[in-house]
């Protein structure tokens, strides 16, 4: 039996604020602007000072940690 080793890593994703406000049903860009400047959102990259970028599995990763099980718990 031979181990399988996986030569080569997924690159990273890279997404626009429109981007991310497309994957997430009912994001506008604007929220995710708050959410930036609230310190609350997923985690960004800032290359230069008017580009925005994220990373795919950031905001997937950050969503993730939204769910409940119940509406009883406290958000």
């Amino acid at each position: 039996m031979t181990d399988i080793h996986p030569t080569t890593t997924p690159e990273e994703v890279y997404l626009t604020p429109a981007q991310v406000a497309l994957l997430i049903p009912g994001m506008m860009k604007a929220a995710l602007a708050q959410l930036r400047y609230r310190g609350l959102g997923p985690t960004y990259l800032k290359p230069t000072a008017k580009l925005v970028l994220y990373r795919r599995d950031d905001v997937i990763h950050w969503l993730e940690r939204s769910a409940f099980t119940s509406t009883r718990e406290v958000a």
